[in-house]
């Protein structure tokens, strides 16, 4: 969001920068500049994955042209921080607490556009496919949708509680406390963070919050965080059809493990929708692999004792947490930074008062803007085909179909559009009225010009006056001229019509004469 209290804006990474100790967050050096053997071969397969143009978006140009261009770099900043190490979860209230590994936590930020996305990778082992469920439908949700009759929170774990290194509980869940989530939504009509997310963030914090920060950031997106998951399992032919549906969807688990979370007819294309099955085979390197995506969640899954399936060099862990990772990433950037736009129309058109000047010149300026940006962000964010590769380039346009992203653009681009046009009509009826103004003025201030100027000669003969007087005399003319000037503009689109009616010769005299009376008759004129 904007600064407050009349800071100068500036890149919120360099906020973050400046803050030092008192942030968590460290920049990452990415493996290219880094050196030091930290450049892999996962690394350059991640790489040449992708086509030139989204290269250059997510890698930025090479070290000499970023040296020439002052350090540039990446379109994309990424932050990390290393004080949380783990997150313990209880599912349900009176469940075993489940204690996840923290790999990384991230912020990406991104040149131009004022969208920040939180990545969050977590790991487990030997968890029963009921837990994983749970987990991935329960875990990535930023507030409660709502409570049971008991007050306990629908649809989010019951504890979450991030830890040390050492074992210490840095923050936990509030996600019982229902009054406190009410309050919130009824003074700011607007969701309210959970406390555990809201300590991860720090020091950002939200925009509706009371706490003091420099950088305030507001919900883009729905409040369940898009999920990746990757399950090894020990064997994933025994999938039912419900567990594979659960699963793709995020529904969390069944009661029954045969029973479907949603009625036949309407899974009746599950299949063809929401999974990539060209691995689904008992062949290949790793074989009986299934990629299933709805948008919102890219899960995929395998057999443990599948090396390829394991491998984080070359195989297919790897390739889920760099290219899959990416395209997942570029899909929810794309559809977050226009979920921006709309927003910021709505914003600038709710802050419009047509009756005050100040509020159409900010307008006008948040229109501007953001035509500006949107232009940026379509050259250099904006893409339908990320990669050649066919595996790479199905996930993409099944994540970028189900999150309706086409559709999206097209609307927020016809929207920027029509607001464009809208000022540039405005800014030509203005002119117009300008000319129509200036051609008055000077048809009306030629009578006198012709008349004084007609023999040659001043009317008054003052030339050899003193100079006090005749200083007098220039200024008694000018403030005269003025007066008269000023009001023939301000009488100037009655006298235009006037000066259409005497052009027309359809028109009597009378007739004519009546629109000279209504020049200066009070009202409003079109």
């Amino acid at each position: 969001m904007p600064p407050r209290d009349g800071q100068a804006e500036r890149a919120p990474w360099l906020v973050l920068q400046d803050m030092g100790a008192a942030s968590p967050w460290r920049e990452v050096i990415d493996e290219f500049d880094a050196g030091g053997g930290t450049f892999h071969e996962r690394h350059y397969n991640e790489f040449v994955t992708f086509l030139p143009y989204v290269q250059r978006f997510l890698y930025g140009e090479g070290r000499k042209q970023r040296d020439s261009d002052s350090g540039s770099g990446s379109p994309m900043r990424v932050f990390r921080r290393s004080d949380i190490a783990g997150v313990r979860i209880v599912a349900h209230p009176g469940d075993e607490p489940l204690q996840l590994d923290i790999v990384h936590i991230d912020l990406y930020f991104f040149l131009d556009v004022d969208i920040v996305l939180l990545n969050l990778e977590v790991s487990a082992s030997n968890l029963a496919l009921g837990q994983a469920q749970e987990l991935l439908y329960r875990f990535g949700r930023g507030y409660p949708a709502g409570w049971d009759a008991q007050g306990l929170p629908l649809h989010s774990p019951a504890q979450v509680d991030w830890l040390a290194a050492d074992g210490r509980v840095l923050a936990s869940s509030d996600a019982r406390d229902r009054e406190t989530f009410l309050a919130h939504v009824s003074e700011h009509r607007a969701p309210r963070i959970s406390a555990h997310w809201a300590y991860v963030m720090q020091p950002l914090v939200s925009d509706h919050s009371a706490d003091p920060g420099l950088l305030r950031f507001r919900q883009i997106e729905y409040y369940r965080m898009p999920m990746m998951a990757y399950l090894a399992l020990d064997d994933p032919r025994a999938l039912s059809r419900a567990d594979v549906v659960r699963l793709g969807l995020v529904t969390g688990a069944g009661e029954a493990e045969a029973a479907l979370p949603y009625g036949e007819q309407h899974l009746a294309d599950f299949e063809a929708r929401y999974c990539y099955d060209r691995f689904w085979h008992t062949a290949g390197a790793a074989p009986n692999t299934r990629y299933l995506c709805c948008g919102h969640a890219l899960v995929v899954i395998g057999r443990a004792d599948s090396d390829f399936f394991a491998c984080r060099d070359r195989g297919v862990l790897a390739q889920f947490r760099h290219q899959h990772f990416m395209l997942f990433l570029i899909a929810h950037f794309q559809k977050a930074a226009l979920l921006m736009f709309s927003d910021r129309l709505a914003d600038a058109l709710r802050r419009l008062d047509i009756a005050r000047p100040d509020s159409v010149r900010q307008f006008k300026r948040a229109i501007r803007s953001s035509f500006e940006v949107f232009l940026r962000f379509t050259h250099r964010y904006w893409f339908h085909e990320i990669s050649e590769q066919v595996q790479v380039r199905a996930l993409f346009q099944m994540c970028s179909r189900h999150l309706g992203i086409d559709p999206l653009y097209d609307e927020v681009k016809q929207r920027i559009g029509e607001m464009n046009d809208y000022l540039d009509a405005d800014s030509l009826r203005r002119q117009a009225n300008t000319v129509v103004r200036l051609t008055v003025v000077t048809i009306f201030g030629l009578i006198g010009t012709v008349t004084t100027g007609f023999l040659g000669m001043n009317l008054i003969a003052e030339a050899d006056a003193p100079l006090s007087k005749r200083i007098a005399i220039f200024a008694v003319v000018f403030v005269a001229t003025f007066i008269l000037t000023a009001y023939t503009i301000n009488k100037s689109k009655g006298l235009s019509d006037f000066l259409d009616a005497l052009s027309d010769e359809r028109m009597s005299f009378w007739t004519r004469m009546k629109i000279f009376a209504a020049i200066w008759r009070p009202g409003p004129r079109d």
